[in-house]
This record gives structure tokens, sequence and C-alpha cells, in this order.
């Protein structure tokens, strides 16, 4: 049997940021034997991300249930996140087939209330060392690889050597500077406000997001009776939102198909946003290096992936380099490890982020886009079909497969012939007479 290595290593790993990727990484770490610091940069234990969907896709439930997060999320009063979805050949409402399985689902919950959860969680895991107000300033470096993190603390600077160093600190991540992990940056060519409000009735309570092709809107139900809207025009836009960005907020709102009663409720955050929201994709590793949530993809939030992908990478990442980790293995096998995390993040990923960064040009629907949006709003398989994309349970090969492609095609070809014989036939006998 392979003895643990000795080299005077503080932790197994050190992870950046214990928001959602970083603390699910922590819990799912330590749970496998790592012995893990999860530094935050925030001193507030109940800090959370403010710019988000606040909605994590079905992709995701499975970590959360490994996390044993799903029982509290509902308590907190979590909506699951069911949703209807406007385009110009009508609503696309995802259901249930008759007799079969309820859809996948997750939860809709505000970063107030799930931030705080899972970073306690983290914190009370035997083997993670939940350290606030600790800031990454820079990288120890060991025999061309990263060997640790140095960090200004409450106490002055500090050192930690780890055999892994882990970056999980956002867009603009740290680590991902201090290692010169390469990557690439795409123009979004949309930019988003967001505000909440109390008591605003949506249809069936169910969320609702607007392709208005090219612009976009969302309103998701949340715990507590909160509703989360937001906007997210082309940035043909973004004069008016600069002279007016509440009057502009409120009238694009409103203007809205089956719109929310905004008039009616109680707004109860001042509307936030950002005009400029770039995605980013990264090299998810580098030597002693792994980056997981957001500082390795940045997604368009326009999709709400982002806390979904945040979960998933992290589980991705403790799935493959644990056993490694604790330096049981054979030298080496920590690189294996990261290669073939690297490898599953890009092969879940890429394709995904491919389509995003495509859209995020702010172009109306492609081809392609209208044959599988107008079908989807006129049948319920290729509505559920999609439910399984938008969910990011199938990738993009699954969901533009030539059977759905076929599918579709049928579907739309059946409205048209249907269309062309209602036009052509000649209105009912009572309706045709002319009165005397």
């Amino acid at each position: 049997m392979t003895q643990p290595e000795s080299t005077g290593y503080d932790y197994d790993v050190v992870i950046s940021g214990a928001s959602l990727a970083g603390s699910a990484a922590a819990i799912l770490l330590a749970r496998r034997g790592v012995r893990v610091a999860l530094l935050e940069r925030r001193a507030d234990p109940d800090a959370y991300k403010v710019l988000c969907t606040h909605s994590i896709t079905a992709n995701a439930y499975p970590v959360l249930d490994e996390l044993g997060l799903v029982p509290a999320i509902e308590k907190a009063g979590a909506v699951r996140n069911e949703a209807r979805w406007y385009t110009r050949w009508g609503w696309i409402e995802p259901k249930a087939a008759p007799g079969g399985p309820e859809l996948p689902y997750a939860y809709n919950i505000r970063r107030s209330t799930l931030d705080p959860m899972i970073r306690s969680r983290a914190g009370g895991t035997p083997g993670v060392d939940l350290l606030l107000g600790h800031q990454v300033t820079g990288l120890v470096r060991e025999a061309g690889r990263t060997a640790g993190v140095r960090a200004s603390t409450p106490q002055g600077e500090r050192e930690f050597r780890a055999r892994l160093v882990v970056g999980a600190d956002g867009k603009d991540s740290a680590v991902a500077k201090y290692a010169g992990v390469p990557g690439q940056e795409y123009e979004n060519g949309r930019f988003g406000y967001f505000a909440h409000f109390r008591d605003l009735p949506l249809r069936g309570g169910l969320g609702h997001t607007w392709f208005l092709d090219p612009d976009m809107a969302y309103a998701f139900p949340n715990e507590d009776g909160v509703t989360v809207i937001a906007v997210l025009p082309g940035k043909k836009w973004l004069p008016a939102f600069r002279d007016d960005l509440e009057g502009s907020f409120l009238a694009f709102a409103r203007a809205l198909p089956e719109a929310p009663p905004i008039d009616t409720a109680e707004r109860i955050t001042k509307i936030t946003g950002t005009v400029n929201y770039p995605l980013h994709s990264r090299n998810p590793t580098a030597p002693g290096v792994a980056l997981i949530g957001d500082a390795a993809l940045t997604g368009d939030p326009l999709w709400g992936v982002g806390c979904g992908w945040a979960l998933e990478s992290a589980q991705w990442l403790a799935e493959a380099v644990a056993p490694a980790a604790t330096g049981r293995g054979a030298p080496g096998d920590l690189g294996a490890s990261l290669v073939a995390y690297a490898r599953r993040h890009r092969r879940r990923l890429r394709g995904h982020q491919y389509l995003a960064v495509d859209f995020a040009r702010a172009r109306p629907f492609n081809p392609l886009e209208r044959l599988m949006f107008s079908a989807a709003a006129r049948d319920e398989a290729v509505a559920r079909h999609m439910h399984l994309f938008g969910s990011r349970l199938i990738s993009p090969p699954r969901f533009l497969n030539p059977v759905a492609v076929a599918k579709a095609s049928a579907v739309n070809l059946k409205h048209r012939i249907r269309h062309r014989r209602a036009a052509a036939s000649p209105p009912p006998a009572h309706l045709s007479r002319t009165e005397p």
C-alpha cells in the first residue's frame, strides 16, 4: 500500500472562494478524506453574490442531493423552477407526459439565503477549515508548479502550502491570474438589470422567460414571496437606460406580453445590474491548480446556468482528484486526475458555452433556433425536449440530433398545412349568408 508522502503541506487542498462552487467543493472533498482550507476574502459569514439569476438548473439537483442541502433548501421556501417561455409563435409550456415522470427540476432561491446556508454547511464539515477574511494575494511556486497560496488575513500575511490550489473566486479569478491560466473573453451584446418584488403574481406560479428576439427578460419566483425580474436588452437600448434607469426598466417590464403586474407589487430592492458582462472561458487546470465555477467558465446570465455549473464543476473536481489530493497515490496521480477533470469539464460544458457565445451577439434567431422554438410552442414533446436542454441535462448534439430536428420539422409542417386548410375553407353557411 502506498504511504502518504511527507511534504510538510499545511493542507491537501486550498480553495479560494467560499461561495457556491468553493463551499460545495470543500464539502465533497472533505467527505472523501481531503484536508481543506476554504479561504473567503469577505469576513461576513452571511455575505452573498448579488448579481445572479438566483436559480439553480435541474442538472445540479444531484449535487444538491449529495450535499444534503435539498431538505434545507425546501424548508427555506425555495420554489421549484418550473417555467414557461414566450416566443413570437406562442408560449412554450413544458409539461410532464401523461402518465410519465415529472419533469426534472431544481430551485429558485435567492443567494442571500443560499450562500450563507452552503458556507455554514462547509464550515461545519469535518476536515474543512473555513477561514473568513482571507484574501489570496499570490501563489507559492515550487519545481515549476503551484504548491500553495499567500494570503492577507486578519492576523497579517500568511502562506498556505497545499498539493492543490482551487480557484473558486469568480469570473475575475485572482488564482487564474496569478497562475497565468490562459483563457478567452467574448463580448456580450446585451446588458442586464434586475430588481426584486414582493406579492407579484405570475401565471400558474411559474417562472416566465421572454424571448423577444433578440431582447430578453425573465421573472422568477423565489422564497418568501419574492420575485426577481430581469431585463436583458440589446445594447441599442443602453442610451435610454443610462438616461433614465428606473423609467426604462419599468417601461420595458410593463411592455412584456402577459406582463407581470409590477405597479401593484412592492419593489423591495433597488434596480441593480451591469452594462458589460462578457463571457469567459479558461483552461480549467494548470500544474497544481484547478478552476471551478465562474473562474473556469462564465456563462451568459440570461440562461441562468452559473449556479448549476458551479455546483457540477465542484462535484467533478472532487470525484477526479480526491484520492490523489491526499497524497496516498503514486507520484503523478494528481496531474493525471487534473487532466481527467479538465477533459470532463470541456466535454460537458464547451458545447453549451459555444452556443451561448453565439447567442450573446444579441442577434435574431437563426433558422435552426426558429425551427426548434416554434415547434416547441406547438408540440408538448418538443417542449419537453427543449426543457431538458434548457435544464442542461442534455448536450447540444443531443438537443439538435436528427430525430429531434425531424420531429420539429414535422410539427411545423403539420401546423402550416392546418393553417392553409383553415384559410382556404369557406366560412360556415350561417356566416356566409347575406342579409336580404
